[in-house]
């Protein structure tokens, strides 16, 4: 990982991207920083305050990662994969696959810092007459990943904070999926209000995220460590594998418990979208997203190791009444109330990366709108003068994600199928640009770059994501029922299939590609007060 001395690096302005031109700008250019001048080079006008430092950057992409509370709503399916030892390997081997695409896209990001991420990138790195095309699918499976990412999110907070009132009644309380809906809701909307404010507020309720989780996170390390008693030996956490899927071979199985470090590491892209509320973002962006992403495969082998010393029985955690194994094992190695209060946790962290997961989202649905890549695409991309922020992409956001929870009071099935293809979906979109960057011999790096590890970095970036696709696709428990069935791969093809014939019959008609208009043209829509 490599970052060039600031005075060295070339802007994009000095490396001349193919297929950019400097639109003419009614604003000074002396009244523009370099990271301004950068976005005019791509082809947009600045209308984002650039609010986020360093640091505010870094936290941010630790709370879309949100591990100690995203590792807690997915620690299942390790431990149905086969306890121990499929919990501790697949985070060490899946959670390698995971940093190896997000030093992938954080090394795009440097090169194209934009909104639209890794979706925009692509009109730089494929050939012109693949570009619309390639970006059209590609940001509506994305749009597709990041909207059901952030309502498993939702429904995953509200499912924690239940668990919570659960335990405090002895689990004489049993949450009810309509429980868990109407909560989502009422969460959702909170989080959307706090996405209303003004960047200046999100930067600085965001950089106080990293304090509270990690804060949490040694605690919990430290009171199950003190607290468990009979705990397990470390050869037991690597050795012991106890299969519950009923896949044969029984191995095979291990490989779902690599949906927990993917949930976790796979929105690396989600940090890349506030490039244009960034400082200096060709920098601080990528070394966000490689230092948060790094931290976060550390800190989750560190909690996962501990979990798994102190779980005790991994049948009685699969079985709990609480449906939350990990609130479970806080409340057999601690009591009921530290459990209480270490779910408690969970849920406010749950919140943390529900907040800026909004923001991210809203901003994918700015970026594609700026395009006219969606429908009502100039309602979607206007900026409210009040707080520059897009108002109308927070709500609409907003609005997709309770939709989608809503298919919860139908069918639990139905719902886990739309959360299973989020991780397919961005992985899908983010390999994409990753695989025109190799082949295609466009790219162009930024002042944060891979250096010489770059291509194999990519190269396993691609391989691993591209197999944990398919495998994600495949049902975790055998044998197959209507109420156990994977309908991840329905989903995921009638998103493809929409995308592409909505592309033929409408997309192709219009749509260029990311667009790159004057100054003066885009400010007269962009600007414009919700």
């Amino acid at each position: 990982m490599v970052s060039e001395p600031q005075k060295k690096a070339p802007t994009v302005v000095e490396r001349s991207l193919p297929g950019v031109s400097t639109p003419s700008s009614s604003a000074s250019q002396g009244s523009l920083d370099d990271a301004d001048k950068t976005l005019e080079a791509l082809g947009y006008t600045p209308v984002f305050k650039r609010e986020f430092s360093t640091w505010s950057s870094f936290s941010f992409a630790m709370s879309i990662s949100g591990v100690y509370g995203t590792l807690m709503s997915t620690w299942i399916y390790g431990l149905q994969a086969g306890g121990a030892a499929a919990i501790m390997w697949s985070w060490v081997i899946g959670g390698a696959g995971a940093w190896a695409l997000a030093l992938s896209i954080a090394e795009i990001s440097s090169a194209y810092p934009s909104s639209g991420a890794m979706y925009f990138t692509i009109k730089f790195l494929a050939p012109e007459s693949k570009v619309a095309m390639l970006c059209w699918i590609s940001g509506y499976i994305n749009l597709v990943g990041t909207v059901t990412g952030s309502a498993a999110t939702e429904y995953a907070s509200s499912q924690m904070l239940l668990a919570a009132i659960s335990i405090s009644t002895n689990f004489s309380y049993m949450p009810t999926t309509g429980h868990v809906v109407g909560t989502m809701a009422v969460l959702t909307i909170f989080h959307a209000s706090i996405n209303s404010l003004p960047t200046v507020w999100l930067n600085r309720l965001t950089s106080g995220y990293v304090v509270f989780h990690v804060s949490v996170l040694v605690a919990a390390c430290a009171t199950l460590l003190a607290q468990a008693k009979d705990k397990h030996t470390f050869s037991y956490a690597f050795t012991d594998f106890q299969p519950t899927s009923g896949w044969s071979p029984p191995g095979f199985a291990f490989l779902f418990g690599c949906l927990t470090p993917a949930w976790i590491m796979t929105s690396a892209d989600s940090t890349a979208r506030i490039a244009e509320e960034a400082k200096d973002p060709s920098r601080v962006v990528p070394k966000a997203i490689a230092n948060a992403t790094t931290f976060t495969y550390v800190i989750g082998f560190v909690f996962n190791l501990v979990l798994v010393l102190c779980m005790g029985d991994p049948i009685d955690l699969i079985n709990s009444p609480s449906g939350q194994p990990v609130a479970q094992l806080f409340f057999n190695a601690m009591g009921r109330g530290p459990a209480i209060l270490f779910t408690l946790c969970g849920f406010l962290v749950m919140n943390l990366v529900a907040i800026p997961g909004l923001q991210s989202g809203s901003r994918t649905i700015f970026a594609l709108a700026r395009d006219d890549l969606l429908p009502l695409s100039s309602v979607w991309r206007r900026i409210s003068t009040r707080s520059q922020t897009p108002l109308a992409a927070v709500w609409i956001y907003a609005a997709l994600e309770i939709t989608v929870n809503l298919l919860g009071l139908a069918s639990y099935t139905a719902i886990g199928a739309v959360f299973n293809v989020c991780t397919v979906a961005l992985n899908v979109s983010y390999v994409v640009p990753i695989v025109c960057k190799m082949v295609y011999g466009r790219f162009e790096r930024g002042p944060w770059h891979l250096g010489r590890w770059s291509t194999l970095l990519n190269i396993v970036a691609v391989g691993w994501n591209g197999f944990m696709a398919i495998i994600f696709f495949f049902p975790t428990q055998l044998p197959v029922t209507p109420l156990n069935m994977n309908y991840a791969i329905v989903v995921f093809l009638f998103v493809l299939a929409f995308s592409i014939g909505f592309w033929f019959t409408h997309g192709r008609h219009y749509y260029t590609g990311p667009l790159t208009r004057s100054t003066t043209q885009y400010e007269m829509t962009a600007r414009r007060e919700v």
